[in-house]
């Protein structure tokens, strides 16, 4: 049985090394590419994603990236996990910064994190889970368990598309999931041993449907 092929979404914005570095400990066969071409035969697809919205969109979108992206989630079935503001690139739109269409993979709106006394932005650090939907992201991880967040801005969507939440003196979306489309807003890449179980339950849910 051959290894599970992830492609990582290269636009020009992401920690791409440390998310491939990730995977390839998980023994998958990882390609970065911002080929579009390329993402028809991946198993699946990751957006990772550090900076700003708009920014990223414009990338995506001079790469010829956008629609090919949509093609192979939406048409073709292709599970994909969005990284911190590749989570949010998932939206329909951003207000960081301006007025921004998103993705449109899973309705919701990014805005920034309403200011609370005794918190700052960013948010940047550990944050305990309350997690909304155990399968399959946070599979055999238990309540509260913590990852490593970088971010200035929230997901806000309808909660049937909240699988996970945590607490930054307001409620934040730590995850969003749809049919074969996921998101974290922190970067399990960099939150040890919790983080590569969530990627591991990621990539056996790729197992599981391809």
């Amino acid at each position: 049985m051959r290894p599970t092929r992830i492609d990582i979404i290269d636009y020009g914005m992401g920690n791409v090394q440390s998310v491939r570095n990730a995977f390839e400990r998980l023994g998958c066969e990882v390609r970065v590419s911002e080929d579009p071409s390329a993402l028809v035969d991946a198993d699946a697809l990751v957006l990772p994603g550090v900076g700003a919205f708009g920014e990223a969109m414009n990338n995506l979108r001079e790469r010829q990236l956008i629609e090919p992206l949509r093609e192979a989630v939406l048409n073709q079935g292709k599970p994909l996990l969005g990284i911190c503001l590749g989570m949010q690139l998932l939206a329909d739109s951003s207000a960081e910064r301006g007025s921004y269409s998103g993705l449109g993979l899973i309705p919701g709106q990014v805005r920034e994190i309403p200011v609370v006394p005794g918190y700052r932005l960013p948010h940047i650090g550990w944050n305990d889970i309350s997690i909304r939907l155990p399968e399959p992201l946070f599979d055999k991880l238990p309540e509260k368990s913590a990852f490593y967040f970088v971010h200035s801005y929230r997901f806000e969507c309808d909660s049937r598309y909240v699988a996970g939440m945590t607490d930054y003196g307001t409620d934040v979306v730590a995850a969003v999931q749809r049919e074969r489309i996921f998101g974290v807003q922190f970067h399990p890449e960099r939150s040890q041993r919790k983080g590569l179980r969530l990627l591991r339950n990621f990539v056996d849910f790729v197992e599981s449907v391809g």
